[in-house]
Order: structure tokens, then C-alpha cells, then sequence
């Protein structure tokens, strides 16, 4: 009779998990270490961080980082605070993991875009895609950092939360990267019907 109780609180409990907010669950993992709620917010988060930080490092940093960051939000679970979006705060503990990666390896690598491997041109779409890689890598890191976190559908206000930046500064590097790229990727397309 117990067991077959259990079973059904344990299935219960698997079965609910999909209508808790991302901010309930890390509330749920941080003050009782439920195993299953972190998994739950690994499945819903894990990818788009990952996206994230590749966006602005190679796959390899980017694995690296990826992992570093759900590292500490294991050992750092007592301090997440329900304050705001915990896609926000998982986002900007990876922000911060990057940026002193990067500081790390200052002093032996040149500069994050030269980090970027290049993608096969094997067909006009990768040759595309490739350029506009390029493109991106070739705007500033704030800018660059800024228009990643806006494709990932962050609001104005939380990307200022992740870069801790004001509102104005977040729509001002906005505005300059998309100029940057739309500058970069007109003249590719020039050159491409010349």
C-alpha cells in the first residue's frame, strides 16, 4: 500500500512540474536540493544558455562555460534570490564566467572574435550564414553581447540586468549593432552581385 502511494506521488510530482514558473522551481532547488526540479530547469534553460554563450565564444568555451555556470548554480543555490527572471540571473552568471574566462586568456589569445572558428561554405545559405557570423563577431562585445541577448528574447530591461547596464546604454549598443551589421552585410551583398 505505501509503495504504491509513493509511486503515485512520485508520478504526481513529475506530472505537476510542468506548470511551475523557472523561478519556482530554483526556489523548490534551493531550499530542499530537489534533484528533479534542477533537471527541470536544465531541460527548459540549458539549451538557449548554451546558444547563448556560443553566440560569443566558440563551442568548445561555450561548453565549457555552459557547464561551469550549472556548476554553480548547484554550489551557489542558497543565494538566488526570487527577485527577477531566473533565466536572467542564470544568463548574466554565465555573462560573468565568460567575461573572466576571456580575462584569462587575455594574455594568449588576441581577442574573442579571432576565438570563432569558421563554418564550411559548402552551400550559399552556410556561405551566408557564415558571413554573417563574421559580421557579428566584428561588432564591439557590448554590442554584440546586447543584440544576443535581444534574438534570445530578452527584454530591454532584463538585458540591462545581465550586462548590468542602464536602459539607455542596452537601446544605444542595440542601435549601433544592428547599424554595424546592416553596414557589414550590405556591402557583402554588393560585392556578392558585382
Amino acid at each position: 500500500m505505501s509503495i504504491s502511494l509513493s509511486l503515485k506521488t512520485w508520478f504526481t510530482r513529475l506530472s505537476s512540474d510542468a506548470s511551475w514558473s523557472n523561478e519556482a522551481l530554483m526556489l523548490r532547488y534551493a531550499s530542499s536540493g530537489d534533484n528533479h526540479a534542477l533537471s527541470t530547469l536544465y531541460d527548459a534553460c540549458g539549451n538557449d544558455l548554451y546558444h547563448f554563450i556560443l553566440s560569443l565564444s566558440d563551442p568548445t568555451l561555450a561548453k565549457d562555460i555552459s557547464q561551469a555556470t550549472w556548476l554553480k548554480v548547484i554550489e551557489k543555490k542558497h543565494l538566488y534570490k526570487d527577485s527577477g527572471s531566473f533565466k536572467a540571473w542564470i544568463f548574466t552568471l554565465a555573462r560573468n564566467q565568460l567575461i573572466d574566462e576571456i580575462r584569462r586568456q587575455k594574455d594568449t589569445t588576441a581577442d574573442l572574435g579571432n576565438v570563432v572558428a569558421e563554418q564550411a561554405d559548402e552551400a550559399h545559405d552556410a556561405a551566408l550564414l557564415s558571413r554573417f557570423n563574421r559580421a557579428l563577431v566584428n561588432l564591439p562585445f557590448a554590442q554584440r553581447e546586447a543584440f544576443c541577448l535581444q534574438q534570445e528574447d530578452f527584454s530591454l530591461e532584463d538585458i540591462a540586468v545581465i550586462t548590468h547596464s542602464n536602459i539607455e546604454a542596452v537601446k544605444s549598443r542595440l542601435r549601433y549593432a544592428k547599424d554595424g551589421l546592416r553596414k557589414q552585410l550590405h556591402h557583402i551583398i554588393e560585392d556578392e552581385h558585382v
